[in-house]
């Protein structure tokens, strides 16, 4: 028998709270457009809310943090399965390393790219003053 959750806290909240849940669910365009509203009507309201959406981080905030977020709790979490688990734990094991191994190349590729461009600055610079000085 499997239960379902219902939320008992809706109900004890403040229309302001569920508005705020509201817009929530709806995502980061629902708040904007509500600000654009507010804008409209009153403006200290879209203001406000402008406001609001910067103190509380709802403006910056992207899916992919809450992806991130979701994650994270994901993979701290056990299954019960010992070797699910295991295998899990391995897998993100190799993963970070592989991304790392991945970051460092990144970082040396740059910077044999920056060396090439500064050798090839400095031997155009060295052909320019050797072209001033036969002038």
């Amino acid at each position: 028998m499997t239960q379902t959750y219902a939320p008992t806290y809706t109900a004890q909240r403040s229309w302001l709270g569920r508005t705020e849940d509201f817009l929530d669910d709806k995502g980061k365009g629902a708040w904007i457009a509500a600000m654009v509203v507010g804008f409209i009507l009153f403006w200290p309201l879209g203001l406000a809310l402008l406001a609001y959406m910067i103190w509380s981080k709802r403006m910056f905030k992207s899916s992919s943090c809450s992806k991130r977020a979701r994650r994270g709790s994901i993979t701290g979490r056990s299954t019960g399965n010992a070797a699910f688990d295991a295998y899990k734990a391995d897998t993100l094991a190799r993963l970070e390393e592989e991304q790392t191994n991945f970051e460092a190349f990144l970082s040396r590729l740059r910077e044999a790219k920056d060396k090439a461009e500064f050798d090839q600055f400095m031997a155009e610079g060295s052909r320019n003053d050797d072209d001033a000085q036969k002038a």
